[in-house]
């Protein structure tokens, strides 16, 4: 390994703000960082072209005071981002690594093959936090580096549940992509078995909140259902202690952090197999994984967690397990690798 190198990490840095998720991107910055690392990132305006504005002036104006780029590719309009910033980064004399994101990304690059191929052959290497990715993303297949997303495993206290309540947590986004009235159905066909089931809800709202609060009031719920808002970390550690089974409903989904947090605090997870969910969750060994929208055969895996606590306390130990692949000190030295290969002669 070559002496540390001057990152800078390119992307939304909007996590500082409150009531936003902290991004991987961020994440990544702050621990390397905390390691006396000479660590930039840009951008933390929350305005997309403000952000794209800062961008490129940052890079431009560090262009001196960096060694690389790793620039966070999202599809969607936020491609764009990456199209001008890695443009700008090669005028600069600057390689990038370019570290694929998002469950959509695959689609998106069926539907323009020619954009992403040009945009991503300007990277010295990519990065994708799950096989998926790495498979799916044609642009990937030969030249990618598969390193898992970090976990902050100190944040959480690990309880292997060796027989699970049913108190059910969803944590996601109240968008269509992420589903959350497959929750509410899921709930309502368990509490015909288990009458006690209470289910709290939490995150950002992306259109569906009042249609979800909405659909709990119309089938009323209000009692055994409590929505939690979003939650920083203190208070995702306590709702993880206090809940015994962690629902991931996603039509979309790449290699969610949530989900490792969830699995990293010892709640079995009963997840949707889609995207990169069967690429990171191992059917009846780390989760259980049911079709996307498949009411009855998510029922079915949280009564059978509910009802056999062989496998309540397999998936716990299990999701456990799994956890610790996202360490910060395994997933450092696959960083460290890869600064090193970009930056060999």
């Amino acid at each position: 390994m070559h002496a540390q190198p001057r990152v800078c990490f390119v992307g939304p840095m909007i996590g500082r703000v409150a009531g936003r998720t902290t991004t991987q991107g961020e994440v990544l910055a702050d621990l390397f960082m905390s390691e006396s690392w000479s660590v930039r990132e840009t951008s933390r305006w929350t305005n997309r072209p403000l952000r794209l504005i800062d961008t490129v002036s940052c890079i431009v104006r560090w262009r001196n005071k960096v060694d690389l780029i790793v620039l966070s590719v999202f599809s969607g309009s936020s491609f764009v981002m990456a199209d001008v910033s890695s443009f700008v980064a090669r005028i600069c004399g600057l390689p990038t690594i370019m570290w694929l994101h998002g469950g959509n990304l695959p689609d998106f690059e069926r539907r323009h093959p020619s954009w992403v191929r040009r945009v991503l052959g300007r990277s010295r290497l990519l990065v994708a936090p799950s096989l998926y990715l790495a498979t799916e993303v044609a642009e990937a297949r030969d030249r990618v580096e598969v390193i898992p997303n970090v976990v902050d495993l100190s944040a959480w206290t690990p309880r292997t549940r060796i027989a699970a309540e049913p108190r059910l947590l969803w944590m996601r986004t109240f968008h269509p992509l992420y589903n959350p009235l497959l929750a509410l159905d899921v709930f309502e066909q368990v509490r015909r078995r288990w009458p006690s089931a209470t289910l709290t809800m939490a995150g950002q709202d992306k259109g569906l909140l009042a249609a979800t609060r909405q659909a709990v009031a119309d089938r009323g719920l209000e009692d055994v259902v409590r929505f939690a808002g979003f939650l920083g970390p203190e208070n995702k550690c306590r709702e993880f202690d206090g809940h015994d089974i962690f629902l991931n409903t996603n039509h979309v989904d790449n290699a969610p952090v949530s989900i490792l947090e969830a699995a990293a605090a010892g709640l079995p997870v009963v997840a949707t197999n889609v995207g990169g969910i069967p690429y990171l969750l191992e059917d009846g060994r780390t989760a259980m994984l049911v079709p996307d929208g498949d009411v009855e055969g998510m029922s079915a895996a949280v009564e059978r967690i509910l009802g056999d606590s062989a496998t309540c306390r397999m998936l716990s130990e299990n999701g456990q397990g799994l956890a610790t692949r996202s360490g910060w000190p395994a997933v450092r030295a696959r960083w460290e690798d890869v600064f090193d290969r970009v930056l060999r002669p």
